[in-house]
């Protein structure tokens, strides 16, 4: 079972990587600035780079949402399930969704079912953060945009757009290496979780110490997963949201890379999709309000609305299965 939940781990960590690849590229790829495959490659080294950046998160998904001493492979392995469909539902119908909120109401289920407390406080501080980020980030990059907009008011269009194609690589790699940081430490929490379950050393008083097998693990399965690359999302990012320009581009990565660095050195699980595009939206907003195409945001606002709700119940419905067919 532990050798079961290791692999799931990663293969979450995969389909993590390319639902999530269009939080990196989508901009830079709809702004003509790289190439698709280019930018893809660039996202996966970059991806693999920031998942060695710190293990916070790990510690507050492993340790501070359910209780690792009473927790069995069984749960972890019905919450990734059940991630892993959100994932892939979302995927096929190309919206935006949250692998951090798949993965903790996958947690919330699985726990629930299996009658483990619920850490109240990690819960509070876990959604609070899931649902302020995507505020920050438009914040962000509205308040850049703005900035620069009255920076830039004197230089001819054309060599504005010219040297913000440049600066969007960079960019566009903070928010890959941002990206790293912060969604490949989720899974690392869970298989270390699934690890200290096996061990039946859990010390509550103690540091939750991450592998560094599970930390490179991760990181390669989520730089892989970001090469695949995952273009029905990417098009919706990229184009459906807002007619993005270079300048557009850099302050909505930028924004919203800052944002997650934040996060996840205060050990916030943030959900990376939400904050981009929210980003992005911000960004567009200072064209005009109209420029931003609000019905694909309100598809995109009902996956996050759902993402939580669907993920505990079929992480409940699923650890139920498995008790039935005696696995749990």
């Amino acid at each position: 079972m532990l050798v079961l939940v290791v692999i799931t781990g990663v293969v979450f960590d995969f389909i993590n990587g390319f639902h999530d690849t269009a939080n990196a590229i989508a901009t830079v790829v709809s702004t003509g600035v790289l190439r698709p495959r280019t930018a893809v490659i660039m996202a996966g080294g970059f991806n693999i780079l920031g998942a060695f950046l710190g293990t916070a998160v790990a510690t507050t998904i492993g340790r501070d949402l359910i209780d690792p001493a009473h927790v069995t492979q069984a749960m972890v392995l019905a919450a990734l399930f059940s991630a892993i469909t959100w994932n892939l539902i979302t995927w096929f119908f190309g919206i935006p969704s949250s692998s951090s909120h798949a993965l903790v109401g996958g947690l919330v289920g699985a726990g629930i079912a299996g009658s483990v407390a619920v850490r109240g406080k990690g819960l509070e501080k876990v959604i609070a953060a899931l649902i302020v980020s995507p505020l920050f980030g438009f914040l962000a990059a509205l308040v850049l945009m703005i900035a620069v907009y009255w920076i830039v008011r004197r230089i001819p269009p054309a060599k504005i757009n010219k040297g913000f194609r440049t600066l969007q690589l960079f960019s566009s790699a903070f928010m890959a290496l941002s990206h790293g940081t912060n969604d490949a430490q989720k899974t690392m929490g869970v298989i270390t979780m699934a690890l200290v379950a096996y061990s039946g050393t859990y010390d509550p008083h103690a540091t939750f110490p991450v592998p560094v097998w599970v930390v490179l693990t991760c990181a390669t399965a989520m730089g892989l997963g970001t090469a695949a690359g995952g273009w029905r999302i990417i098009h919706t990012m990229g184009s459906k949201i807002f007619k993005l320009r270079p300048i557009h581009g850099f302050c909505a990565e930028t924004g919203a890379a800052v944002v997650l660095q934040l996060a996840s050195h205060a050990g916030l699980p943030t959900s990376t999709t939400h904050c981009i595009t929210a980003a992005i939206m911000g960004a567009g907003s200072t064209t005009r309000l109209s420029a931003v195409r609000w019905g694909v945001t309100r598809n995109i606002l009902w996956a996050w609305i759902l993402t939580i709700p669907f993920t505990i119940a079929l992480a409940w419905l699923i650890y139920g299965g498995m008790r039935l067919a005696g696995i749990a």
